[in-house]
């Protein structure tokens, strides 16, 4: 695969992480559970360095690494935000990082699909693990938080 591919590829990646990281910190700012809050915190900080990651080697290709998300990001934590005032802000927080987390495994599921040299493949791949993780943290968390909210109220489990 010719540089300027790998770099395209590689500034998709760093679009979606940086929308990831500015997703968690939000929802790290919109929770009103602690846990919660520490939890979203983490993953911002993970998301952020998997973006230094990413812009590291793209610039080690030579090319122009990206330091922006989407706008498509941007309008979705916008939404987000508005839907914490319709409802359970940890519930809304978490269905969003949940989704954006299933849209970066896609994402980097298409990278992986690419002819990569093997040191850019470790490091998407060992960032599409986190994705995974992520997506599948969130969802069980989701998934609990909404039955011991059926359960006990609005507060959950004290």
């Amino acid at each position: 695969m010719p540089d300027a591919d790998m770099v395209k590829v590689l500034n998709d990646l760093i679009r979606t992480s940086e929308d990831r990281r500015r997703t968690f910190a939000d929802a790290a700012r919109e929770a009103t559970r602690s846990e919660l809050r520490i939890l979203f915190q983490r993953r911002a900080i993970d998301c952020g360095t998997a973006v230094i990651e990413l812009q590291r080697l793209v610039r080690s290709l030579g090319g122009r690494a990206k330091r922006r998300g989407t706008v498509a990001g941007m309008v979705h934590r916008i939404w987000a935000r508005a839907k914490t005032t319709l409802g359970d802000a940890n519930i809304a927080m978490l269905r969003e990082v949940e989704c954006i987390e299933g849209q970066a495994k896609a994402a980097y599921a298409r990278a992986l699909d690419a002819r990569l040299p093997a040191h850019i493949r470790s490091t998407v791949q060992l960032q599409h693990y986190g994705a995974i993780r992520n997506h599948g943290l969130i969802h069980d968390l989701r998934r609990c938080y909404r039955v011991t909210r059926n359960l006990y109220g609005p507060g959950g489990l004290t």
